[in-house]
């Protein structure tokens, strides 16, 4: 009550601002309001700076950093600056910046751990934003600080699509006479990555905690648990172990485990007096990054002693059972069949259960596990029905198999799935072909082998260039497929850009625009591609009229045939 009553008069003498009276948008004036209710002064900042707060290893961090290079290549040397703010609205990174706009911005407290909140810093884009949790560009003379109307600034806040949650704000931010319409489109664009992002990291933390549950859990009745935010995977064993203060020790271990810098996902092994007042060793692993997913396996000291381990049985054919796990197109049933040599290979494919039904897959499945002496190889095991892993699940069990599984990465893997790979002693796990860049000249030169075109045709430099910027979402059987395409036309000589699909080629001229030109280029013609060319609701999507969206296409000769 005597905060809120040196707060009305500290005010008292302020007249309230209305929209009408300034000509301010009705969103800009109302923070305005509350900059002035908090007693903040147009020309006093009141500027907080936390830099130890700063945590550079977030799970927004992490998800972010990919996407501000992207924008850090788009941008160039161009004069704009990129920020981006955690959940508290306390900046973390100006990663992207021209110097000359950077040490302007520093100058007035936009560094590292500066908290930008409206009753610091005004009405902004970081700090309106996080009042707000909706995207706003605030131009020039609307920033509420005398200090910030030189600038123009566009915001928009990364929320988790899990959870929810307000995780940051990512900003940019110009000098007034560099303002563009098209920077709001262009951020929020950069959000959506971030946020799918976040999404794809939570469901592979997800996925890699109930794997390593399964696997942990398999095959005996010790205690298992595993916890992550927002996820508690126990066994029977670990219901009837631990109470509730229990949970409370096992989140501290799993902290301290996380917040070591450097550390790896080697186990430890820990004592810990439970509630109960019995003592146990706990076995404590980092199933994902940080402290987001960590697995219990718990033991009696005394009863260890007792109790042999059971020996994994080692099958008897060469190579043993193997799970191979990646993206489709990236080579798995090439890398079975190489292990198999001349030993011979039967294949069974999983998605012919649902097809031909259950009971017919499982008699074809016995007749290869009983009448084929060489390696037993089961194509996509992640869409078996459940009555099918089971089986498959015990056949694996047998010695005299050789069984090779393929499927998506281990670690994307859940229910039955996961116990399938973790039955396996081996694992092969093949890159995505956008993460071979490196390799990308070998790969060309080994296919085109392949396909019979030998020595005669040469990608120059600037094609493997352009092929190396593709993000490549069908993996190697997606290249194959480019290069026969080229082949289909060329049969000799070196293939330059032109020689490649359109949706493979670089445009000359996108490389003579400006970073933020060629920006505006790629938001329109996203635009206009996924709208089938409809100029109107494209230009709604872009949140700019129709009369600017038609003179920015002119400018960059856009034409609805090349979007």
């Amino acid at each position: 009550m005597h905060h809120l009553a040196e707060v009305a008069m500290r005010t008292s003498h302020i007249t309230p601002i209305s929209a009408n009276e300034t000509g301010l948008r009705p969103e800009i004036a109302l923070s305005w309001r509350r900059c002035q209710m908090s007693g903040l002064g147009p020309s006093a900042p009141d500027l907080r700076i936390e830099p130890d707060a700063v945590d550079r290893r977030s799970r927004l961090v992490a998800a972010a950093q990919p996407v501000l290079q992207q924008l850090a290549e788009q941008l160039g040397d161009a004069d704009f600056c990129v920020m981006l703010a955690d959940r508290e609205s306390r900046i973390v990174d100006m990663p992207i910046g021209a110097r000359r706009l950077r040490n302007r911005l520093e100058g007035l407290g936009v560094v590292a751990g500066g908290v930008f909140m409206e009753e610091t810093t005004g009405t902004n884009s970081i700090a309106t934003v996080y009042e707000l949790r909706r995207g706003l560009a605030v131009h020039g003379e609307e920033h509420y600080l005398e200090s910030f109307k030189q600038f123009s600034c566009y915001g928009h806040p990364i929320t988790h699509p899990v959870t929810r949650r307000l995780e940051g704000v990512l900003d940019i931010t110009c000098l007034s006479e560099d303002d563009s319409p098209l920077l709001g489109p262009f951020l929020t664009r950069a959000v959506a990555d971030v946020e799918e992002r976040l999404l794809r990291t939570a469901r592979h933390a997800e996925q890699r905690m109930l794997a390593a549950f399964q696997a942990a859990a398999a095959g005996h009745h010790r205690p298992v648990l595993v916890l992550g935010e927002g996820v508690v995977l126990a066994n029977s064993a670990a219901v009837d172990l631990l109470d509730p203060v229990d949970h409370i020790r096992l989140r501290e271990l799993a902290a301290d485990l996380g917040g070591r810098a450097g550390h790896s996902r080697s186990p430890e092994t820990r004592f810990l007096e439970l509630s109960s007042g019995r003592r146990l060793a706990v076995r404590l692993q980092a199933v994902t990054p940080g402290a987001d997913g960590v697995l219990f396996d718990f033991t009696d000291p005394d009863e260890t002693r007792q109790v042999p381990h059971r020996a994994r049985v080692a099958p008897a054919r060469p190579g043993t059972s193997v799970y191979v796990g990646g993206a489709p197109g990236t080579g798995r049933t090439t890398t079975v069949r190489s292990l198999a040599g001349e030993a011979g290979i039967v294949t069974l494919d999983a998605s012919e259960a649902a097809v031909k039904g259950e009971g017919e897959w499982l008699a074809a499945l016995d007749a290869a596990a009983s009448g084929h002496p060489g390696l037993l190889l089961v194509e996509d095991t992640h869409l078996l029905p459940d009555a099918c892993a089971v089986h498959l699940r015990h056949l694996m069990e047998r010695a005299a198999l050789w069984i090779a599984l393929t499927g998506p990465p281990a670690a994307e893997l859940s229910g039955y799935a996961a116990t399938l790979a973790a039955g396996c002693p081996a694992r092969i796990e093949l890159p995505a072909l956008r993460d071979r860049a490196g390799e990308l000249p070998g790969l060309v030169r080994a296919m085109l082998h392949d396909l019979g075109a030998g020595d005669r045709v040469r990608f120059t430099p600037a094609a493997l260039a352009a092929l190396a910027g593709h993000p490549w979402p069908g993996n190697l059987r997606e290249l194959r497929t480019v290069l026969q395409t080229v082949l289909a036309h060329r049969s000799a000589g070196d293939v330059t850009p032109r020689d490649l699909p359109a949706s493979y080629q670089v445009s000359p001229r996108l490389r003579r625009m400006t970073p933020l030109e060629r920006a505006e280029h790629d938001a329109i013609a996203a635009a206009l591609r996924e709208l089938d060319g409809n100029k109107l609701r494209a230009a709604q999507r872009l949140g700019i009229s129709r009369t600017t969206l038609y003179s920015r296409m002119r400018a960059l000769q856009i034409s609805v045939s090349n979007s």
